[in-house]
């Protein structure tokens, strides 16, 4: 066992072990995005106890676990990846129904988001059995807990995942001006360094949307920036290592520039014509403001009985 996890496995049981892991189920296990010790005590207790380990990459897999101290056989590791998925998941549910406790890998971060997985959990469930998380890292909600990039109590509240954009330019370019720049919602997008050049230049028309690169996470060279859309591309020329690693790009909430004066005077005309929540859609969608701000301002002016604020 590595040195440096030798401690982990004693902790692992006697974190984890009281737990009832039944026989028969599929437990999907998040990994590491980078950084091997942010694998969580319980993720160690299962890969530990399953009787095999379905994963992308058996050697990739092979060398994570040996890094733990948890030493499997070459039949107890399974491929199941993009390529054979479908054909795999009935290999895994045969071996559940035997009884067998599978545990499921991606190469790294949280399965069935980005990497394969769902097809896998889709069969089992179809199979009458259970499959059971194993939250821990994602590279998706790492970058979004430190770029600032979700809005709350907005209108425009919550994010979007859009994984892989198209890799040819005039379909990729198509869904930044078509979905992309329409979407005020913050949107996650991945991307591979050989391509990130050519998404910097694409999301250019984004103009000065804030846009964060967050690239190898957890990493040692790990690095986060936030800039306008249209300057990335200068900030990856900037330095031959800023192209390098895998990414998670965010697109910031379009923001939301209005005159409370301007809107409160379109919504004052709308009342006057229409049901109160007509106005108030009308009112935002011409000005652009809140949409619950001004419904909670023409309330008011309700409670007050038309008395100007």
């Amino acid at each position: 066992m590595s040195a440096s996890f030798a401690s982990a496995q004693g902790a692992a049981h006697d974190a984890a072990a009281a737990q009832h892991y039944p026989q028969g189920a599929l437990y999907v296990v998040a990994t590491p995005i980078g950084n091997l010790a942010d694998i969580t005590l319980r993720a160690l207790h299962v890969l530990q106890l399953a009787d095999t380990v379905a994963c992308e990459d058996t050697r990739h897999t092979q060398s994570m676990l040996r890094a733990y101290g948890i030493d499997k056989s070459a039949s107890q590791l399974l491929a199941v990846h993009q390529h054979n998925e479908a054909e795999a998941a009935q290999n895994v549910v045969h071996r559940l129904q035997q009884g067998q406790r599978v545990a499921y890998v991606s190469d790294a971060g949280t399965p069935g988001v980005s990497d394969p997985g769902a097809r896998l959990v889709a069969a089992v469930q179809a199979a009458g059995l259970r499959a059971v998380p194993l939250p821990g890292a994602s590279s998706i909600t790492t970058a979004l807990s430190v770029a600032g990039a979700v809005a709350h109590s907005t209108e425009h509240g919550g994010f979007v995942f859009a994984g892989f954009l198209p890799v040819k330019n005039a379909e990729r370019a198509n869904v930044i001006a078509q979905q992309l720049a329409q979407e005020p919602r913050c949107v996650v997008l991945l991307e591979a360094p050989h391509r990130i050049g050519e998404l910097a230049q694409a999301l250019a028309v984004l103009g000065e949307r804030p846009v964060t690169l967050a690239r190898e996470l957890t990493k040692q060279f790990e690095e986060i920036t936030t800039q306008p859309a249209q300057a990335l591309t200068a900030w990856l020329d900037g330095s031959p290592q800023r192209s390098r690693g895998e990414f998670v790009v965010l697109l910031h909430p379009v923001p939301v520039v209005s005159d409370a004066g301007d809107s409160h005077r379109v919504l004052r005309l709308l009342l006057a014509e229409l049901p109160l929540k007509t106005a108030v859609r009308l009112a935002a969608e011409i000005t652009g403001a809140s949409r619950n701000a001004l419904y909670d301002t023409a309330l008011e002016w309700k409670r007050k009985d038309g008395v100007q604020d």
